[in-house]
């Protein structure tokens, strides 16, 4: 489950593969540690964007009614699009070359470093959001959807981010509810490759 993540494709690069133009982004630097909180590559039906990582739920309620207090960076693919913390939520692809994954206990952790096998980028299926804040302010926010691990990850996590193939994005980004869901799987197993995290400057996200 992705609670940290690195993109260091240039993002013209990474444009190109869903066959987008860059936008206003073709300036964006190489990150190797994105938190949450942060600011976002994205895409979505109108083009790349940046979109605050956590979506914060002012006015949405759970299934009993009450207000959803936490800040969402993931939603579970299970739930979705049936709870009413996500109802009237868009989508969006998150583009990554990687993510961060921790074992071990509490000052004896090991971070590990999960990417594809042959390289390039994962996309991230993900839902967007728009926070309404005083005075007129409008944050753009985005959550992460996330499935059961595959073979690859199953030892150093209990879940996995939803990764879509390229040519599956546009179906994500406007399809039909159902029509999306069989999308929301995890990677084939053999295609992810995990090694130890090293040098990575963690509290300088």
């Amino acid at each position: 489950m992705p609670g940290r993540f690195f993109l260091t494709t240039p993002v013209p690069q990474v444009a190109a593969v869903l066959g987008a133009p860059p936008g206003d982004l073709t300036d964006e630097p190489a990150r190797l540690n994105i938190a949450p909180g942060q600011q976002i590559v994205t895409f979505g039906p109108d083009g790349p964007s940046h979109m605050r990582w956590g979506i914060i739920p002012v006015g949405r309620v759970n299934a009993r009614g009450r207000p959803v207090m936490e800040t969402l960076i993931n939603a579970r693919s299970e739930t979705v699009f049936d709870k009413s913390a996500y109802e009237g939520t868009g989508r969006a692809v998150v583009p990554a070359n990687g993510w961060y994954e921790w074992t071990g206990e509490k000052r004896h952790k090991t971070a590990w470093r999960i990417t594809p096998k042959d390289g390039g980028l994962l996309w991230f299926a993900a839902i967007t959001d728009v926070w309404q804040g005083p005075g007129g302010v409008r944050v753009p926010q985005v959550a992460t959807v996330t499935c059961p691990p595959s073979a690859d990850v199953v030892d150093i996590h209990h879940r996995m981010g939803v990764f879509l193939a390229p040519t599956d994005v546009p179906l994500w980004l406007e399809g039909e509810v159902e029509a999306v869901k069989p999308l929301m799987r995890p990677w084939p197993d053999g295609s992810l490759q995990v090694e130890e995290a090293r040098g990575v400057d963690w509290e300088g996200a």
